[in-house]
């Protein structure tokens, strides 16, 4: 689907990827007809319009709500072509103390968008997901999981709605609040960083790789897959090296629900799951149509039994790669 001449709501749209996303369509789609950021902090989407105002680009609207408010989701809604799903509670320590809070936001308000589509007449809906929903430990992870299941089945009750929901999932973004480079960015003034655990990696993403999935997504999508990138690995070692050079560590112990490896895609997944070259996507099961629709495009069954976990993953990035990376962008 292409999106010049469409209206376009991205929910969480303050956040990291939320305004990458506007950016990167605003460069590239000159020709959108409305371009809604929805989110909850007024402050943020002040910011943000000094940053987009609608007098340079006219299609820029700002929406204040809440993804759990049902009545507000369907007034932000009306006349919106594709939703962009970013908001979320998604701090893994958190979650674990307040879990009712992350039911509320991250399932409660998932159904909450569907049902708004669903009356609203939207066309295309991306929901972005995290590898903490494969095999999930911790509560956000459980949430996560709930919302990809809640978004992929939405397909089966659209009835003669002409909407697609699929979900892209993939690992840390790096450089995005709340994660571990801003982090020891931040800490390594005081000599020392804290890790939790010498031998944890994680999957990385870049904030424009994030936002190429989710396009892609948005223009190919038939409805009902989970999407995955081919990224890299790394150590949170190497991080550390990366940010510090030589600086000392302390081992502070895995926070509650944290994984020593994270993992897309759980080898229960790899039968129902296709190679797209770039991306893999998980199917929906039970759906021989759409499996028959990508395979016709080229695309090939994983091996049953396939795994990808950031543990055992065949790309990695080293101490130097990591700090170019991490001082091009800070």
């Amino acid at each position: 689907m292409p999106l010049n001449d469409k209206r376009i709501l991205i929910t969480g749209g303050t956040g990291s990827l939320g305004k990458k996303l506007v950016k990167i369509i605003l460069e590239r789609y000159p020709d959108v007809k409305r371009l809604v950021v929805f989110s909850r902090d007024e402050l943020k989407q002040f910011e943000m319009q000094q940053e987009f105002p609608d007098s340079k680009y006219p299609c820029m609207r700002y929406f204040l709500g809440d993804i759990r408010d049902a009545d507000r989701l369907k007034r932000a809604f009306e006349g919106i072509d594709v939703v962009i799903h970013a908001a979320a509670l998604k701090q893994v320590p958190a979650a674990e103390y307040n879990p009712f809070e992350f039911i509320k936001t991250n399932v409660l308000g998932a159904q909450n968008i569907i049902d708004a589509c669903l009356d609203c007449g939207v066309q295309s809906v991306v929901a972005l997901s995290t590898d903490k929903a494969a095999a999930p430990i911790n509560l956000y992870g459980a949430t996560k999981l709930c919302s990809d299941k809640l978004f992929v089945a939405a397909n089966n009750v659209k009835g003669k709605h002409d909407v697609r929901f699929s979900v892209v999932r993939y690992g840390n973004v790096m450089g995005s609040r709340g994660s571990v480079i801003p982090f020891f960015l931040k800490k390594k003034d005081e000599g020392v960083l804290p890790i939790t655990d010498p031998g944890m990696t994680r999957f990385n993403i870049s904030l424009e790789e994030g936002v190429e999935m989710v396009l892609f997504a948005v223009e190919h999508a038939i409805g009902g897959e989970i999407f995955v990138p081919k990224i890299p690995s790394y150590k949170i070692t190497d991080v550390a090296e990366a940010v510090a050079p030589g600086i000392r560590t302390e081992v502070v112990g895995i926070r509650p629900g944290e994984k020593m490896h994270e993992e897309m895609i759980t080898s229960s997944d790899s039968y129902n799951t296709i190679d797209l070259d770039r991306y893999y996507a998980i199917l929906p099961q039970g759906n021989p149509r759409i499996q028959k629709y990508y395979e016709d495009k080229g695309g090939k069954m994983v091996e049953p039994g396939f795994c990808y976990n950031s543990g055992t993953n065949d790309q990695w990035l080293g101490v130097a790669e990591l700090a170019s990376l991490i001082f091009n962008k800070h």
